[in-house]
């Protein structure tokens, strides 16, 4: 599992920053990639990277603002000269299905590939295959904002192969039952449980994007013990009452719903672009102050979230 930035830039893209995207990639689990909005010119990030658009299959938005919206149609028409891609799924709030089939009727574009929308009102458990599991929540913004929890199920413990020396269990199917946690019959008629022979299952990892908004508890609960949170950071310290006004955060904010929620790693996200170089760098600086395991998003960065355990 490993999180890749394509846009970390606020309201406009800059010479330093895209406009928002990243890119969770499942290749190792379900050889897929989903991604966490799609703002203008994403499909031009992705080609500076290894990422293939057939295996983007969701695309989860935050809300409509154009930063975060104007790249899906370029991106969904790309993905058409592919080959024979698959399905893709995209989640967001209502009117999202409007602009995209508007702009792609009026472009006389023709997608080769079947699109499912799925419009949020409340959020609540969004996805449940393949044992991952998505939660959105409404955030604090202008308009409908959502937040996302990614959640992967615990992993089977390892198999105890010193517990099983004694049984001289053959390599083969036998071996894959038990590590299935199957029973299985040996050939003097031993019965073996192969849950007799399991290590502890491994928790799964917790990813979660939080975009636009001011403070809301509702960031707290996708927030809760996170592997690594994303969180926006479009102001600094001190200016509070500005990133209210606008609806936005603050890195101080971010840091502290880290701190307070049990997250292992945090990553500021989303940076305005009155903040260059030095200026940057203090976000961060100011976050570590709070909650030491901060970076700074830029744009290309990767992320590896390592198996628990």
């Amino acid at each position: 599992m490993e999180v890749q930035f394509l846009g970390t830039g606020a309201g406009q893209p800059s010479k330093q920053r895209n406009v928002s995207s990243a890119a969770l990639k499942l290749l190792d689990e379900l050889n897929e990639i989903w991604l966490f909005d799609c703002g203008e010119a994403t499909q031009h990030q992705i080609l500076r990277t290894n990422i293939r658009l057939r295996k983007v299959t969701k695309i989860f938005i935050s809300h409509n603002h154009g930063d975060h919206i104007f790249g899906l149609p370029g991106l969904l028409s790309t993905r058409s000269f592919q080959g024979d891609v698959g399905p893709i799924t995209i989640y967001g709030p209502a009117g999202l299905e409007q602009f995209v089939k508007t702009a792609l009727r009026i472009s006389r574009t023709r997608i080769s590939y079947p699109i499912k929308f799925v419009e949020l009102v409340d959020g609540g458990e969004i996805l449940n295959d393949r044992g991952y599991r998505v939660i959105a929540k409404p955030l604090d913004h202008r308009i409908p904002s959502f937040g996302y929890r990614v959640i992967e199920a615990p992993k089977s413990g390892e198999l105890l192969m010193d517990k099983l020396a004694a049984y001289h269990v053959p390599n083969g199917p036998l071996l894959g039952k038990l590590k299935n946690g199957e029973k299985i019959e040996l050939a003097d008629g031993t019965i073996l449980d192969g849950r007799d022979f399991l290590g502890p299952d491994k928790p799964g990892r917790i990813v979660t994007f939080i975009y636009d908004t001011r403070k809301t508890p509702n960031i707290a609960e996708l927030a809760k013990d996170a592997d690594l949170l994303v969180h926006e950071s479009t102001f600094g310290k001190g200016e509070n009452r500005m990133a209210r006004s606008y609806y936005h955060s603050t890195c101080i904010e971010a840091a502290q719903v880290a701190r307070d929620n049990g997250v292992k790693q945090l990553c500021l996200d989303h940076i305005s672009a009155r903040y260059l170089g030095v200026d940057a760098k203090k976000l961060e600086r100011d976050a570590q102050e709070i909650f030491p395991n901060t970076i700074l998003a830029n744009d290309f960065a990767k992320i590896q979230i390592p198996m628990k355990g």
